[in-house]
């Protein structure tokens, strides 16, 4: 079981491995997610992260599938105690229910609430920036269920640095809770944009660094080694950027290290996550108990300063 971690300047503690919930109601029907909710809790994790449109991508699905799938858990296990969940709002539900317009997060909250079967949100985010809606009108939406009970904190993800900026500092000249989170793409193949243009803010405004596709979309498990691979499965096709000398070059580092500690490149990849000061608790998500069990452990792997130092050569953009 795994130490927990301060998220931001919250006083919320997670487990240092967020889990993606956008696998419950796709590539996990309501009883596989049902069984991958349990062993999480039971190992000891309580960080729960989705989002009002997941999985609408999925054939037949219309959005909220994963919120509802985790609101029937929860009701059912009696377990919200235990957990800290967040969602997001603002990515589009249909033609007239998306964005941040003050009308919208009311409603949006509303409906994943209902979904979710719980009065309270621990970590609500806003998905995508709505560049159409004030900062202001937003925030101050978002304040209004602080102030209701309705939410307890806010993070942004998929925001430019200048709009967490300017809306953290409209929070603060108007006397208003920030955003404390962001949820940024970063792992060891996808470094540069994270590193040059969100990390001098993340170390300003204090941010907690929830970030997604810890395992570049699976590339970093080692299991797409050629085109040929991509057809392993359904997010093969997001892998092809990633087959190339740099890319080839993180799993040669991955599995030496992997190697030294009788682990995966998996673990490897989310220990190095781990090890960095400025990470909380990277998102990652699993289909199977024994990938979850995997996945898990990856928390209480040590790496030495040379094994760091070699992943991070491995993976230097510059």
């Amino acid at each position: 079981m795994a130490n927990k971690r301060k998220l931001g300047l919250s006083d919320l503690e997670v487990s240092p491995i967020t889990f993606g919930g956008n696998v419950f109601g796709w590539t996990l029907d309501e009883k596989a997610s049902f069984a991958m909710l349990d062993a999480l809790v039971d190992g000891g994790y309580n960080f729960i992260d989705t989002a009002d449109v997941y999985s609408k991508w999925a054939p037949g699905n219309v959005g909220g599938e994963s919120e509802t799938i985790i609101g029937k858990w929860l009701s059912d296990r009696g377990k919200r105690d235990e957990i800290i969940l967040a969602t997001k709002l603002g990515g589009e539900m249909a033609a007239d229910k998306k964005g941040l317009k003050a009308s919208y997060v009311k409603e949006a909250v509303e409906a994943s609430l209902q979904r979710l079967q719980t009065d309270y949100i621990d970590l609500y985010q806003t998905h995508y920036d709505d560049e159409q809606t004030p900062v202001g009108e937003t925030m101050e939406a978002l304040n209004k269920l602080i102030a209701e009970g309705k939410i307890r904190y806010i993070g942004a993800s998929n925001y430019k640095p200048e709009r967490i900026v300017e809306s953290n500092e409209f929070a603060r000249k108007n006397d208003l809770h920030g955003y404390i989170s962001l949820q940024p793409l970063y792992n060891l193949y996808d470094r540069e944009t994270f590193e040059t243009e969100y990390l001098p803010l993340v170390q300003q405004e204090n941010l907690a660094v929830l970030n997604y596709y810890a395992l570049a979309s699976g590339f970093l498990t080692g299991k797409y080694k050629s085109e040929e691979d991509l057809t392993k499965s359904q997010r093969g096709a997001g892998v092809k950027k990633y087959l190339n000398e740099r890319g080839f070059k993180i799993l040669t580092a991955l599995e030496e290290v992997a190697a030294n500690k009788k682990s995966t490149k998996a673990q490897i990849s989310i220990a190095w996550l781990l090890h960095k000061p400025f990470i909380t608790a990277p998102i990652a998500s699993a289909t199977n108990e024994k990938h979850l069990k995997d996945l898990l452990t990856a928390a209480d792997i040590e790496l030495s300063p040379d094994e760091i130092t070699l992943l991070d050569h491995a993976s230097e953009w510059r």
